[in-house]
């Protein structure tokens, strides 16, 4: 039987990144109980059903920050 989520564990993994509310690709698969290359193999296979913006990738200075910011994120 699956564990229902709470609205805070699912806040604590939203981040804004360039003005945009986003959640890292590994916590999303995490909710779904998927492999994170599965998620993004997924998405790419599917582009067509995701608007533009969708996804983007971090630039390495927004991921240091992010993991300076985020001690869960080493």
């Amino acid at each position: 039987m699956q564990e229902m989520i709470s609205t805070r564990d699912i806040e604590q993994r939203i981040f804004l990144i360039r003005g945009q509310k986003v959640m890292i690709d590994r916590d999303l698969a995490g909710l779904y109980e998927v492999p994170t290359f599965a998620l993004n193999q997924a998405v790419r296979r599917n582009i067509e059903r995701f608007p533009d913006g969708f996804m983007f990738r971090l630039t390495r200075e927004e991921t240091n920050e992010l993991i300076t910011n985020c001690d869960r994120l080493y």
